[in-house]
This record gives structure tokens, C-alpha cells and sequence, in this order.
């Protein structure tokens, strides 16, 4: 378990999720270990439209275009906000969120993964359920979470 040799840090560019990559970078400086970048693009939802009705959105074109802009924010981030001393590598992938998380902790057989959580309870957990929740469910390898900070609504 320690060292961390390969650390896992899903971000879905949010602030809260930026500070658990300022966790990351500590512990990937603390133990020289990689740190793999991640991101999720969650796929277009497809609605069957009328047969008569002639194609205009391309939804295969936007998910390509998706993916890659959100590979050049992922560089980008990367780029500002994790010391140049850490290896640092981004990848993204498409599908949902919590399970592509743990499916690539384990192909990359990280040692750690570190996420950010919300806390929220209540109907907004029901209704948005929790990514962070399902991945500390259902990883095999210890899960790191970072509450966000608390702010006035």
C-alpha cells in the first residue's frame, strides 16, 4: 500500500475538485509517485427523432469535440496547477463517471485515488446522486475523499 507509486485524480473541473488535486500533488510529491489525471465525459444522451425529419445535429461529431476539448482543459490544468516536478499524465474517457473512475484504477493499478466530495445530503444527494459515494463503493483500492469547502447559500 505505501508508498503511493500511482496516484488517481478524477476531476470534473470544478473548484471543489481542486483541492483534492492540491491533496494529490502533496502526496505525489511526498512519494514521487505518478499522478494520472482524469476526466469523464459523460455520454450524449440519444433521442430517436421522426424518421421524416432530416439529421442536423451531428451527436457522434459534439461527443468527439467534447473529448477533445476537454483533453486541452485537462492539459491545461495540469499545466497550472501541478508543480512540474510531479509525472503527471491526463486521460480522458467517455461513459459514466464512478464506474469508468474505478474501472481505470484498476487497469492502471493506481495505489490511491483521490476525489472530491461535495457533502450533500438530502434531496439533492437523491437527485444527483453521488459519484464519489459509488466510487469508495466500489473500488479495490483505498479512496481518498476531500470535502469541499463550505460556502453560504
Amino acid at each position: 500500500m505505501l508508498p503511493y507509486k500511482k496516484i488517481l485524480y478524477p476531476t470534473d473541473f470544478s473548484e471543489p475538485s481542486y483541492e483534492a488535486l492540491k491533496v494529490a500533488n502533496e502526496l505525489a510529491l511526498h512519494f514521487s509517485s505518478e499522478l494520472l489525471v482524469l476526466h469523464v465525459v459523460a455520454p450524449v444522451p440519444l433521442v430517436a427523432a421522426a424518421p421524416a425529419v432530416p439529421p442536423t445535429f451531428d451527436v457522434v461529431r459534439y461527443q468527439q469535440d467534447i473529448e477533445m476539448s476537454s483533453g486541452k482543459i485537462l492539459e491545461d490544468l495540469v499545466k497550472k496547477r501541478v508543480p512540474e516536478k510531479i509525472w503527471a499524465r491526463t486521460m480522458v474517457v467517455l461513459g459514466d463517471p464512478a464506474d469508468q473512475i474505478v474501472k481505470i484504477a484498476d487497469e492502471e493499478k493506481v495505489d490511491l485515488v483521490v476525489i472530491a466530495t461535495y457533502g450533500q445530503t438530502g434531496w439533492r444527494r437523491f437527485v444527483f446522486g453521488s459519484v464519489t459515494e459509488k466510487v469508495v463503493r466500489l473500488a479495490s483500492q483505498p479512496v481518498l475523499t476531500i470535502r469541499a469547502p463550505q460556502t453560504e447559500e
